[in-house]
C-alpha cells in the first residue's frame, strides 16, 4: 500500500501531461520554536515534539532521568508556536490548487500562513489539509502553528461539559499524572498510565508539506482482497481517494501482472475529495499464494498497479503491494457448553493467537525509529509470537509498523484509541472522531496483518462493573453515550469502509452476546463468550485453578523490574535500593513493588545480601523470575485448554499477555525492557509459544502432561520424564509414556500418573528433594518442541539445593559468540546478563541439569570476546540468598 505521503519525500504519485505536474514541497526540517512569553526560543526539528527540541538544544536534560517527568511538567502547561519560512516557485503558485498538508499535529493548534489563519486542529490522529494557494507570495512565506497546552485545553473542555461528569476525572495519585485526558483526542497514556510517565507532548509529530496540482491529486490508495466462496474466486477491491479540481472523465486500469489479471474501468472524478471504488477480478487460472500468520506459512505479496488515463494520456500511475488472505471471527454455539466460541479462522484454518499487547515504544514518537520498530517486532517473532494487540490508549502506529507486521506474519488486533474511560459525545467531538476513524481505516485496511478492529479498551467493562461509581439513575445516560460513540459512529463507519474483517465494540467483551444485551453486557468478563482480561496479584500464580478458563485471553500478566543496566543510565547510586524514592516514584501501579515481593515470596527465598547494591540487583532478578514463571503457568494453561470443554468452559484460542514492550525504564508487565533487552519472561515465551509444546501440571496430586500442537500435520508423540535430585546432576530415573496420536491444532493429555507413584518408582526421591524435566519425542526418538520442567515443591522448600558455582567461558567462531557454562550442581533460573551490550541469548533463565551447557549470543552491535567476558554475569536462584 502506498501511504498518504507520510514523510513528504518528494515522490511524484500522479503525473499530469499537457497540464502541469503535481508538485510536492516538503516543509520538514528545521523550524523555530517559541513558548508563550518568548522566554524560550530555539531551533526545532519537524517531525518532532517540544520535549525533544528542548533536550536537543540543551534546555532540559533527559526527560527520563530520575524525577524529570515531574520536574518538566511546566512544558505541557505552556503554549508553544512552531514557525518556518519558505519560498515557492512561480510555477507552483500558478497551479490550480495548493494544499498545505499536516500528517499529524499534536494536538490543538491554530495554523496561519502569512498572518492569515487557514485552519485549526484538535485531533492527534487525523491528517489535515488546508487550501492556501491564494495566500502564497513571491519571496518569504511564513507558516505558524500555534499549539495550545493540552492540559489547559482538556481542563477547559471538561469545565464546559457541566451537565454531567465524564469519568475518570484524574488518574490515581500513584501515576503522578494529569487530568481529563478523555476530553482531548490525543494519546491517552501521554497524561500517564500505570506503566508510564506523564509527558503530554506538543508538536508536529508527522510530516508537513505543500501539494500543488492542476487536475487532481491522489491522497490514498487502498486494496482489500475478498474471496467469493460460491465462485471460488478472489477479487481485489481498490479504492482511490482523489482530490480533483474539476469533473474529470477517464479510464482506470488495475493489474496484478503475476496473476495475469487486468481490467479497465471508465470513471469520473468529481470536484473535491471523493472516493472511487473498483473491483478487480483475479484470474481463476492463476494459483494465488496466500498470506499466513508466522508459523503457519509464508507471507507472499503481489504488485498491484493502478494507472489512470485521460484522452489516452497517462495521468495517474502508482504501484502498491497486495496480499491475499481471509479472516473470520467465529462465534458459534459449542457442544456441551453454554455460550459461544471465539476464535479466528485465517484462510479457513483455525489459528491459536500467541502473542502480547503493544504500547507506544516511547513517550516521544519522533524517537521511535525504524530500527526500534524492527528490533521489537523481530523479538516478538523470535519468541514464536504470531499476534500483537495494538492497545487503545496509545497511538495508531506508523505505516512501517504495519509493513513489518505484514512481512513477518504478525497478526494485529487493532484497537481504536479509547481506553479506560467514558468519553463526551458533543457534536464537535463526534465529528473529529468520525474523521479520525475514516482516515485510519482507509490507511490501514490494505494490511493483511490487521485482522480485527476493536472500538475501545475496557470501556464496556468499566461501565458494566461500575468502575466510576455512577449512580444507577444516571447509568442510561452513559450507556447512551457509549452506544452513540462506538456503535452508531465508529462501528458504522468501519462497516461502511471495510467489509473484509470483523469489528468488536470493546475488549474485553462478550462479543455477539454483548450486542444482544444492548452492547453493554451484564458481565463482559464471562468466560463463556468473547475475550477476557484477567489480573490477580495476590493469588498463587502457580495454581492454574485461579485462572479463568476463557475462550480467548487478550490481557493477563504480572509486573517485574527491568535489569540494572537499563535503570543505571537514568538513576544515581542513592536510587539503587528497593525502598528508595526513585523506585517508589517509578512504580505507577498501586502497591506494585510490594505485590511483586509477596508473589515471589510464595515460592522463593527473597534476596538477603548485606551488600546493598547486590541486594537491589538480586531483587530485580527475583521479580523477573517470578514474572516469567507466573506468565508461563498462565499461558501454558490457556494453550492446553484449546481442545477441552470442562464444566462448560474452555476451547481457549488465544493468549496475548500484557505487555510486550516498555515506554521508559521502570517496573511494568513487559517482557522486553526499554531499549530492547529481553527479560526472563521473553526467553520463557520463546518456549511456551513454541509450535509444539509439552505442558505439565498437577491435579489432585496427579501429574498430567499435555502435548500441544499448532502444526497442520498430525504427530505421534510420547512424554519422556527425567527426575533429578537437587543434589546431583546425574538423573535419578527416566520414564517414557506410550506413543499417542496428537492431531494438528490440538492439545492432548499423553501422560497421567499420581506423583506419589511416580516418585515411589524412582529411587529415593521426595517432593522436596527432586525436580523433573520432560519433553516430547516421536517414535525414532527425535524431540519435538522444547524441554519443560515441573517443580514438585516451591524452590524455597527444596532440600539439597546448592550454590552451583557456575563458571562461564565466552568464545567466538564464524557463526558468532557462545558462552559455555560449567555447573557443580542442579541450578534453577540460570540467568546470563551482559549489561548494556545489545543482543539476545539462544536460551536464558533455564533450569541447568547438566554439568556443561553452551548457549549462543546474537549481538545486535559490534562486540568482542573481551567485552562480553568483562560484562557477563551469571546468576542462579541459590546465588541470591
Amino acid at each position: 500500500m502506498i501511504p498518504p505521503v507520510d514523510s513528504f519525500v518528494c515522490v511524484l504519485l500522479c503525473l499530469f501531461y499537457g497540464v502541469s505536474s503535481e508538485e510536492l514541497l516538503s516543509l520538514n526540517g528545521k523550524w523555530r520554536l517559541l513558548n508563550s512569553n518568548g522566554s524560550v526560543s530555539l531551533p526545532a526539528q519537524v517531525p518532532g515534539c517540544v520535549h525533544s527540541a528542548l533536550q536537543q538544544q540543551g534546555v532540559i536534560l533527559d526527560p527520563y532521568f530520575r524525577f524529570n517527568d515531574a520536574s518538566y511538567r511546566w512544558i505541557a502547561l505552556d503554549n508553544w508556536t512552531y514557525t518556518t519560512t519558505f519560498t515557492v516557485s512561480a510555477e507552483l503558485r500558478v497551479t490550480q490548487q495548493v494544499r498545505l498538508i499536516f500528517d499529524g499535529v499534536d494536538t490543538v493548534a491554530s495554523v496561519s500562513l502569512n498572518g492569515v489563519v487557514v485552519g485549526e486542529t484538535d485531533n492527534m490522529f487525523r491528517r489535515y489539509d488546508f487550501s492556501v494557494r491564494h495566500l502564497l507570495k513571491d519571496g518569504d512565506n511564513v507558516l505558524n502553528v500555534a499549539l495550545l497546552s493540552p492540559l489547559l485545553y482538556a481542563t477547559e473542555r471538561r469545565r464546559a461539559h457541566s451537565s454531567y461528569r465524564v469519568p475518570p476525572e484524574c488518574p490515581p495519585d500513584v501515576q503522578k499524572g494529569e487530568c481529563h485526558v478523555n476530553f482531548i483526542r490525543k494519546e491517552q497514556s501521554s497524561f500517564s498510565w500505570d506503566w508510564g510517565p506523564s509527558f503530554p507532548t506538543l508538536g508536529l509529530w508527522k510530516g508537513v508539506g505543500l501539494e500543488a496540482f492542476d487536475a487532481l491529486r491522489l491522497i490514498q490508495v487502498s486494496s482489500v482482497p475478498l474471496y467469493n466462496l460460491s465462485s471460488s474466486q478472489w477479487t481485489v477491491r481498490v479504492e482511490l481517494l482523489v482530490d480533483a479540481v474539476q469533473t474529470t472523465d477517464g479510464r482506470v486500469t488495475l493489474s496484478v501482472q503475476e496473476l495475469d489479471s487486468e481490467q479497465t474501468f471508465p470513471t469520473r472524478f468529481q470536484p473535491g475529495k471523493n472516493k472511487n471504488s473498483f473491483t478487480l477480478l483475479i484470474s481463476t487460472s492463476s494459483r494465488v499464494k496466500l498470506w499466513w500468520p508466522s508459523g503457519h506459512g509464508d507471507q507472499p505479496s503481489y504488485h498491484l498497479t493502478v494507472r489512470g488515463f485521460q484522452d489516452g494520456v497517462l495521468v495517474l500511475s502508482t504501484e502498491s503491494k497486495v496480499y491475499f488472505r481471509s479472516v473470520e471471527l467465529v462465534q458459534e454455539p459449542l457442544p456441551g457448553s453454554p455460550g459461544l466460541s471465539f476464535y479466528f479462522r485465517i484462510n479457513g484454518k483455525p489459528i491459536f493467537l500467541k502473542g502480547s499487547n503493544w504500547i507506544p515504544a516511547h513517550s516521544f514518537q519522533d524517537r521511535v525509529t525504524p530500527a526500534v520498530l524492527r528490533n521489537l517486532l523481530q523479538s516478538a517473532v523470535d519468541a514464536n509470537m504470531n499476534a500483537l494487540r495494538v492497545w487503545g490508549g496509545g497511538v495508531y502506529e506508523q505505516d512501517l509498523f504495519y509493513d513489518i507486521c505484514d512481512e513477518m506474519g504478525i497478526m494485529v488486533w487493532q484497537d481504536f484509541m479509547f481506553a479506560c474511560a467514558m468519553y463526551p459525545t458533543e457534536d464537535d467531538f463526534i465529528q473529529t472522531v468520525r474523521e479520525e476513524v475514516v482516515q485510519q481505516v482507509q490507511r490501514l485496511k490494505s494490511h493483511p496483518s490487521v485482522i480485527i478492529w476493536s472500538g475501545n479498551n475496557e470501556n464496556e467493562a468499566a461501565l458494566a462493573t461500575d468502575w466510576f461509581d455512577i449512580p444507577s439513575s444516571q447509568r442510561p445516560t452513559y450507556v447512551k453515550d457509549y452506544v452513540t460513540l462506538y456503535v452508531n459512529n465508529i462501528r458504522k463507519i468501519v462497516q461502511e469502509e471495510d467489509h473484509s474483517r470483523p469489528f468488536l465494540v470493546s475488549s474485553p467483551t462478550n462479543g455477539a452476546e454483548s450486542e444482544q444485551e444492548g452492547w453493554v453486557a451484564a458481565n463482559p468478563y464471562d468466560p463463556h463468550y468473547g475475550d477476557t482480561h484477567f489480573y490477580s496479584y495476590t493469588l498463587d500464580c502457580w495454581d492454574w485453578r485461579t485462572f479463568p478458563r476463557t475462550r480467548f485471553a487478550s490481557e493477563y500478566g504480572f509486573q517485574s523490574w527491568p535489569s540494572f543496566s537499563t535503570l543505571q543510565p537514568v538513576s544515581v547510586p542513592e536510587d539503587w535500593s528497593y525502598d528508595s524514592n526513585f523506585t517508589f516514584h517509578r512504580q505507577h501501579h498501586a502497591d506494585g513493588n510490594q505485590q511483586m515481593l509477596l508473589q515471589a515470596g510464595l515460592h522463593f527465598n527473597l534476596p538477603n545480601s548485606t551488600d546493598p547494591l547486590k541486594r537491589f540487583t538480586d531483587t530485580l532478578y527475583i521479580t523477573q523470575v517470578m514474572q516469567a514463571q507466573c506468565v508461563k503457568a498462565q499461558t501454558e494453561f490457556y494453550r492446553r485448554s484449546r481442545s477441552e470443554i470442562i464444566e462448560g468452559k474452555g476451547q481457549t484460542m488465544g493468549a496475548l499477555y500484557w505487555q510486550l514492550n516498555d515506554i521508559w525504564q521502570a517496573p511494568s508487565w513487559s517482557s522486553i525492557e526499554f531499549g530492547g533487552k529481553w527479560k526472563m519472561l521473553h526467553y520463557f515465551a520463546q518456549s511456551f509459544f513454541a509450535a509444539v509444546l509439552p505442558v505439565g501440571f498437577e491435579d489432585d496430586d496427579t501429574l498430567l502432561i499435555y502435548a500441544v500442537s499448532d502444526l497442520s500435520r498430525d504427530l505421534k508423540l510420547r512424554a519422556v520424564l527425567t527426575v533429578y535430585s537437587w543434589t546431583d546432576l546425574d538423573p535419578v530415573c527416566t520414564l517414557r509414556s506410550d506413543l499417542q496420536p496428537v492431531t494438528g491444532g490440538s492439545a492432548v493429555a499423553i501422560y497421567k500418573q499420581p506423583v506419589a507413584a511416580l516418585l515411589a518408582g524412582c529411587g529415593h526421591c521426595t517432593r522436596l528433594t527432586c525436580v523433573l524435566t520432560f519433553r516430547l519425542e516421536e517414535e525414532g526418538g527425535s524431540q519435538q518442541g522444547p524441554t519443560n520442567h515441573h517443580f514438585l515443591c516451591s524452590p524455597r522448600e527444596a532440600r539439597g539445593l546448592q550454590t552451583p558455582n557456575i563458571t562461564a567461558k565466552v568464545q567466538e567462531d564464524p557463526t558468532g559468540f557462545s558462552v559455555t557454562l560449567h555447573s557443580a550442581s542442579v541450578a534453577p533460573f540460570v540467568w546470563l546478563d551482559v549489561g548494556d551490550i545489545a543482543g539476545c541469548f539462544s536460551s536464558n533463565g533455564f533450569l541447568m541439569v547438566s554439568e556443561n551447557r553452551t548457549v549462543s549470543f546474537n549481538a545486535w552491535r559490534p562486540t568482542s570476546v573481551a567485552e562480553l567476558s568483562a560484562s557477563l554475569t551469571v546468576t542462579s536462584l541459590r546465588d541470591v540468598y
